[in-house]
């Protein structure tokens, strides 16, 4: 019952993450009624339950009939799905899955989901706008220095995490400089930034060794098919939000394969 609730919950909070990715990096307010993007008609409250509106409607404009992006119930399971993940198989979520209700599990969950839903609307706004909005950076770094504060973490040991930060933003910081913001976005510098704060300076080198593998994967596959040109852009954040991922779940077997590969 609690994980269906937690997906129940995701898909909520994937409807307003839909509104943030929309809206940010167009500088919009994210007070204003949601409305059809085709005839601009304001939408019902009853037309915006997640995934099942959309499925009632068979996505369409109520109004005007005009097919609905599929990206808003694709967010919305994939919120629900993430959620739902996090709470099984975080090391704390046994006593909540049981119905203990401590504090500190229920801070620590909070931080988990947050820093999630931010990752999403990073990835997403970055695929769609080439645009990582600075209030999900903001909101992102806030959340990874409140958890250092719970871990009980040192003043040095602080200094030690933004010095591994500004290691890790160095090689994205050199390519942003050297391609004067055509090769790299400033959004991923500062993304970067964040990430090596995060992980450290392995993890954090680590997360966007993957970044570029997967982009480079990515880009060729693109130049392949010729849906891209060689001085096309393709927005980074993505892999780095996919790099950091893979390290966070998989951070001891990403470094057993960097040392079979290079002795390190």
């Amino acid at each position: 019952m609690m994980l269906f609730f937690l997906f129940i919950l995701g898909c909520a909070i994937g409807s307003f993450l839909n509104v943030l990715i929309d809206r940010l990096p167009n500088e919009e307010s994210i007070n204003g009624r949601s409305h059809c993007d085709s005839c601009k008609k304001t939408i019902a409250p009853y037309d915006l339950i997640p995934v099942l509106s959309y499925i009632l409607l068979k996505g369409k404009c109520r109004y005007c009939h005009k097919k609905l992006s599929i990206q808003y119930p694709l967010i919305e399971l994939l919120t629900g799905v993430i959620f739902t993940l996090i709470v099984y198989f975080s090391p704390f979520a046994r006593p909540l899955l049981e119905g203990q209700f401590f504090i500190p599990h229920m801070v620590q969950l909070g931080i988990y989901l947050a820093a999630a839903s931010c990752f999403v609307v990073i990835f997403f706004a970055d695929v769609k706008y080439q645009i990582i909005p600075d209030e999900m950076q903001v909101g992102l770094l806030v959340l990874v220095l409140f958890q250092k504060i719970i871990d009980t973490v040192t003043v040095m040991q602080l200094g030690s995490s933004l010095f591994a930060a500004m290691v890790t933003m160095a090689p994205i910081l050199f390519l942003y400089l050297i391609t004067r913001g055509r090769g790299m976005g400033f959004g991923d510098v500062k993304l970067s930034f964040i990430v090596g704060f995060l992980l450290g300076i392995k993890g954090g080198l680590s997360a966007l060794y993957i970044a570029f593998v997967l982009g480079a994967v990515v880009g060729i596959y693109f130049l392949i098919l010729k849906k891209k040109k060689m001085k096309s852009k393709i927005a980074f954040g993505p892999f780095i939000v996919l790099g950091t991922v893979m390290i966070i779940l998989f951070q001891q077997e990403v470094f057993d394969l960097v040392k079979r590969i290079y002795g390190f």
